[in-house]
């Protein structure tokens, strides 16, 4: 299998590696950096297990080849908390029980993210909109849209206060 070099920002930070021209991004994050916050569910772009964000949008890592993420910015899960304080809407989740067993906890926190950079005040209907592709079979998603209600109200209060 070909070999492409890349360069990208991965949670901040320039990484340039060698990666197969089939490898998924989802395969690189995982395997060669051990960032393992992002899982593979379906491996079809279904379940949103893998969700993180390139470039400011939700994506599935299990659809995209690790060679596209060349020249972009990529964030997961882990480049959420920073200075090992979770971020706002890592602790709205846990404050509204919008997480049980947490295999889809990442890929939602992902595309809440996206969602949030997007809009300060996203509407319910916005909010399960940016989720749709987002599958939980443990919590349903009253508190997941609950939590991404709170953490926009904390953020925009967060903001107006600086």
């Amino acid at each position: 299998m070909a070999k492409h070099v890349i360069t990208c920002g991965i949670n901040g930070a320039a990484i340039s590696a060698e990666v197969d021209s089939g490898q998924t991004l989802l395969e690189f994050l995982r395997g060669e950096l051990s960032l393992f916050g992002a899982k593979e569910g379906c491996g079809e772009g279904e379940c949103g297990a893998c969700t993180v964000m390139v470039n400011g949008r939700a994506v599935n890592s299990c659809l995209m080849l690790a060679v596209e993420a060349d020249g972009c910015e990529v964030k997961t899960v882990e480049g959420l908390a920073q200075g090992g304080k979770l971020a706002i809407l890592q602790e709205e989740f846990v404050q509204h029980d919008a997480l049980q067993c947490g295999f889809c906890t990442p890929g939602m926190l992902m595309s809440a993210r996206a969602l949030l950079d997007r809009t300060s005040d996203p509407g319910e209907e916005e909010i399960k909109v940016a989720i749709a592709g987002n599958l939980c079979r443990c919590t349903g998603y009253l508190p997941i849209v609950s939590a991404i209600q709170a953490a926009a109200k904390r953020e925009r209060e967060e903001t107006a206060s600086e």
